[in-house]
């Protein structure tokens, strides 16, 4: 079964959100090291633990949040932002801009996927990522395909 999927375009704001909000789950333990740099504070009570740790991890949001607002510029990731159609089926995603041009992307490619409340994500880097919300596909059948090729090569678990 091939699936084919209407016209979307991912929105720089979803992009940047979605990417954020991966990498800070996948860099949980930068909190800890926040937190563990506050604890100083019982050490040597002084305001300027809390400061500087807050510092620190403002920078490191800031850090994050700039890479993937620039890559919303770059022209290498144009591409991810221009109205793409799918056609998903289980040995590859074909990403296509129009009927002559399309871009195939093998399963192993993907790293690891999301499925959220309205959408799947399938993430083949930190900052390259295919966002498929499900009011794309056609019918709920499409949706269920999808879901059960990810279960298939192990990129969700089963609920």
């Amino acid at each position: 079964m091939i699936v084919r999927t209407k016209k979307y375009q991912l929105p720089t704001k979803t992009y940047i959100g979605v990417a954020l909000k991966a990498t800070l789950k996948q860099q949980w333990w930068v909190f800890l090291i926040f937190l563990a740099i506050c604890s100083g504070y019982f050490l040597a009570p002084s305001h300027w633990w809390i400061t500087g740790a807050s510092i620190g991890l403002a920078l490191y949001l800031l850090f994050w949040l700039i890479q993937f607002a620039g890559i919303t510029q770059l022209e290498q990731g144009k591409f991810m932002f221009q109205k793409l159609s799918y056609e998903i089926s289980s040995q590859q995603i074909l990403i296509k801009m129009n009927a002559k041009q399309g871009m195939p992307m093998k399963w192993d490619q993907i790293k690891r996927a999301k499925k959220g409340k309205d959408a799947f994500t399938l993430f083949a880097s930190k900052a390259q990522l295919v966002h498929l919300p499900f009011k794309i596909f056609n019918n709920d059948n499409e949706i269920r395909f999808l879901e059960t090729v990810l279960k298939r090569k192990g990129y969700i678990q089963e609920k």
